[in-house]
């Protein structure tokens, strides 16, 4: 499938599971952003680090701070993120696959929490390692394993290295055709920046049609990829 037949099916599957595909979205949406928001409201790791190594605050006042603004909890507050998201991933593929999705499909990433966790970091890790080299490298290798977390979610048995290595098989010369689908979609996230930054910052109306959009597009794509495997 091209982006334009892929974008034309995600349509014609929200239309098909309205209203409740857009509810759900929006669970996701506000459930993240309150993760966000409570992160971006305790002070990050880096700056308390960074004032201990200039000798601006002591090691007393290090613990302190450690215990007092609860970098602690912003730390698993990230670490919430990948779980959720994968989570929404699990919902948009039953659609895709005409399954029965639903709102406890959310949850789904909290039952396999280490291992959701671990597969994020270490790609994370990877990642960072390809784009300290060169911007280019680092951005292939996002591609080459960003399928990793449907595998995991089609079968939870398989360990973190035989997803990321089987993801890394089946993007083999689809990366610049899976960059190209999102690349149609930078139209709508700038217009998602503009409408919160300067119209309705409090509210994400084109985030409420922009998030399953986008997840039954990524969703399609993989289900499309196994299909072509197989024959």
């Amino acid at each position: 499938m091209t982006s334009v037949e892929l974008k034309m099916n995600s349509r014609q599957l929200i239309r098909a599971n309205m209203p409740k595909l857009i509810l759900v979205g929006l669970v996701y949406i506000v459930v993240t952003a309150f993760i966000s928001e409570l992160q971006f409201r305790l002070p990050a790791p880096v700056g308390i680090y960074q004032q201990l190594r200039l000798g601006q605050i002591t090691i007393e006042q290090f613990y302190n701070s450690f215990r007092t603004y609860g970098l602690l909890l912003s730390l698993m507050l990230g670490l919430m993120l990948p779980a959720v998201s994968i989570g929404y991933k699990n919902y948009c593929l039953k659609i895709v696959r005409k399954q029965d999705g639903d709102y406890k499909d959310l949850l789904f990433g909290l039952g396999m929490f280490t291992k959701v966790i671990s597969l994020s970091v270490v790609i994370t890790v990877i990642v960072m390692f390809w784009s300290l080299l060169f911007f280019i490298p680092g951005i292939i290798a996002y591609y080459k394993y960003r399928q990793a977390y449907y595998i995991l979610l089609d079968d939870p048995s398989k360990g973190i290295i035989h997803c990321i290595y089987e993801s890394r098989h089946i993007m083999n010369g689809k990366k610049i055709e899976l960059f190209l689908v999102d690349l149609s979609f930078l139209s709508w996230y700038i217009l998602n920046t503009l409408v919160l930054s300067f119209v309705i910052p409090v509210f994400p109306i084109v985030s409420i049609w922009l998030t399953p959009y986008y997840g039954l597009t990524q969703a399609t794509y993989y289900n499309n990829l196994l299909k072509e495997i197989a024959v």
